[in-house]
């Protein structure tokens, strides 16, 4: 299944924007805001543009994308930082062990990165969208609420999910189907928006997202330390990509 994103001459490509980006150079604008588009409940912000008109980008957040040449997976985790933290770890280790593109959109601000959350249906960050539309298979990672170790993992890929289900469940790790709002059924939702128009969505339980560091802490300063990740991270992420 694996790799078919084609590259600049480096090969390679890592890209975190801030702010106005280098000398000479423009920031990516996001398409205007679709009218009747509306806020989805828990959210701030409509979509990508109307959340660049309010925060500032290498202040509040940044995005980091990562191309390898003939990569088709896409890992990305659009609440990456401390939005849905490791989320951004998870998928940086997913696609760095199995050669996929990545790309993140992290919360960096000392508090109040929820109001950095937009829902999967209304992501459209210009970054994330070219990178999964480049890809044929798409993984998104995202964290959910549980004080139990549990994955809900969801997708219009049935296919892939299945295999996932039986991956994670074989290394000893517990899966749920989806509650309707976290299924990951709507076309529109990102991980859906590649080539084959369908993904899939791992929403990660707090407990299970505790359980890949040590002492449970999920603070940004703990999480950024490899050193800190339990056996069960890799454990886990190896079982993810070993169905790709």
């Amino acid at each position: 299944m694996k790799k078919q994103l084609v590259l600049g001459a480096a090969g390679l490509l890592a890209l975190t924007a801030c702010g106005s980006g280098p000398a000479g150079r423009k920031t990516a604008r996001a398409a205007p805001v679709a009218r009747g588009v509306q806020v989805t409940a828990g959210d701030t912000y409509r979509n990508y543009a109307d959340l660049a008109r309010h925060e500032k980008e290498g202040l509040d957040y940044k995005r980091v994308q990562r191309t390898p040449r003939g990569a088709n997976v896409a890992q990305i985790a659009i609440h990456g930082g401390l939005i849905e933290s490791p989320t951004s770890q998870l998928a940086d280790y997913a696609a760095s062990y199995g050669h996929d593109a990545y790309y993140s959109f992290m919360g960096i601000k000392k508090s109040g990165n929820q109001t950095l959350h937009i829902t999967a249906t209304h992501f459209d960050e210009p970054w994330a969208l070219k990178l999964v539309k480049a890809s044929k298979y798409t993984v998104s990672w995202h964290g959910a609420k549980g004080d139990r170790p549990v994955t809900y993992v969801g997708g219009r890929d049935t296919v892939l999910v299945k295999k996932i289900i039986k991956a994670l469940n074989a290394k000893g790790f517990k899966t749920a189907a989806p509650a309707s709002k976290i299924e990951g059924q709507d076309p529109k939702n990102i991980c859906n928006r590649n080539q084959r128009g369908k993904g899939v969505q791992l929403e990660i339980s707090t407990a299970q997202r505790k359980a890949f560091f040590a002492g449970g802490r999920l603070d940004l300063a703990w999480i950024a330390n490899p050193a800190h990740r339990t056996k069960a991270f890799y454990a886990y992420v190896k079982a993810v990509d070993s169905v790709l």
